[in-house]
């Protein structure tokens, strides 16, 4: 294919991405809605880490990880999947489906706070701190907008949850981005989904409500297929292909869409969360603000890729 179309099919890869992750925030709210978040993550991820291994073990012919790796990928499922993923999607139970996607798109200003205070990378400037001053003022924005003063225990629970898997997700996109594993990307997010599945279903047992695999609706098998099949596998394939025949800083335009399109979609289905003026203006002001974070520090590259995966 000569390169002017695959930068057409780049190009459609992006838009996929930017909407279909947009809509796996919506997923998880209607996921969490009848089903506890310990065993929606657990059941996506024990499907899409299946299907992965499967795929590279049985038609790629790969190894089993050795030791090491396998260390490694142990505490990369620790923060990525069993904390980030799932804590994050257990946050959907208190807050609104917008809220949950901006505070986690707020994962670059963590990175550049960790970058600054544990590997003291000067990567401050005024437009850093310009951008920091704007992600925060837009969650607040739409944190007010959505506040309900007859339920503010579910709303700390929720923002708590949500800084936490953000954080988490943070911390371990910084040890991707330094600690190579050594091993085929989408093999080691397999692995790594099949090795959080195991934990999470272990803690959703010993800790919440368990619905039997007979008797979960079908719209919430349609919930967790979508989250696995279109989630974890299609879009993330469109994001990486995107980043092959795509310049970086274009390819990463996802990231500022992924939230506007969970709040947009979240405003048609669930009632409570229609479309305000603190809500857009709110989302508006944390993309930009997001934005001016990543365009004042240099090589921030890495930063949207790993992030991602």
């Amino acid at each position: 294919m000569q390169n002017g179309g695959k930068k057409k099919l780049g190009y459609l890869a992006l838009v996929a991405t930017s909407f279909l992750w947009g809509t796996t925030w919506v997923a998880s709210k209607i996921g969490v809605s009848e089903m506890s978040a310990f065993q929606l993550a657990g059941m996506r991820q024990a499907i899409g880490g299946t299907l992965l291994v499967g795929f590279y073990m049985l038609v790629r012919k790969e190894k089993l990880p050795n030791k090491k790796q396998f260390r490694q990928l142990v505490v990369m499922s620790l923060l990525m999947f069993v904390v980030a993923n799932t804590v994050s999607t257990w946050s959907l139970k208190y807050i609104t489906t917008g809220l949950g996607a901006l505070v986690g798109a707020l994962y670059p200003l963590n990175i550049v706070l960790i970058d600054k205070f544990f590997f003291k990378k000067k990567n401050f400037n005024i437009l850093t701190l310009v951008g920091f001053f704007l992600g925060i003022l837009g969650i607040g924005i739409v944190f007010y907008g959505s506040f309900h003063p007859l339920n503010i225990w579910g709303f700390i629970i929720g923002m708590a949850m949500a800084i936490i898997a953000n954080i988490s997700w943070s911390v371990g996109t910084v040890m991707i981005s330094r600690n190579s594993i050594n091993i085929n990307p989408y093999y080691s997010i397999g692995w790594q989904m099949l090795i959080a599945s195991v934990i999470i279903t272990v803690i959703g047992i010993l800790t919440q409500p368990i619905i039997p695999l007979r008797d979960i609706p079908v719209h919430q098998w349609g919930v967790i297929l979508y989250l696995v099949l279109i989630g974890s596998i299609f879009a993330f394939t469109a994001f990486i292909y995107s980043m092959k025949v795509l310049p970086h800083a274009v390819a990463s335009l996802f990231a500022y869409f992924n939230p506007i399109v969970a709040i947009l979609a979240a405003s048609f289905i669930f009632p409570g969360e229609e479309l305000t003026m603190n809500t857009l203006w709110g989302s508006i002001v944390t993309v930009i603000g997001v934005f001016l974070v990543n365009y004042s520090v240099k090589n921030m590259d890495h930063v949207i890729v790993e992030a991602e995966i």
